[in-house]
């Protein structure tokens, strides 16, 4: 819509936009924390280590998924990986706070 991005399909090469969209889901990862345990019944951080260690799983298939393809670059889809349970369990941090 605001045209910031690539047409869906095309390879996003530009190191500037992947460490835009990376920021963003660092933030929307945060906020999930936050709101899991916000949520959670009892035992909030439990809840975020769930949430947390599902969301490193999707994203190491996704390392391995698009580890063939020139969809742009490659620490990209890492970066993901390597933050997702960092910035879950920060949002469940915030949460205690």
């Amino acid at each position: 819509m605001l045209k910031v991005y690539p047409p869906w399909g095309e390879a996003m090469w530009d190191p500037g936009l992947n460490f835009l969209a990376l920021v963003y889901r660092c933030v929307y990862t945060i906020a999930g924390g936050y709101i899991s345990a916000r949520l959670a019944p009892r035992n909030p951080m439990r809840h975020v280590w769930v949430l947390g260690f599902i969301g490193l799983v999707m994203a190491v298939a996704g390392v391995i998924g698009t580890s063939g393809m020139d969809l742009g670059p490659r620490w990209y889809p890492i970066a993901l990986a390597v933050t997702s349970l960092p910035c879950v369990w920060l949002g469940g941090v915030l949460h205690r706070k």
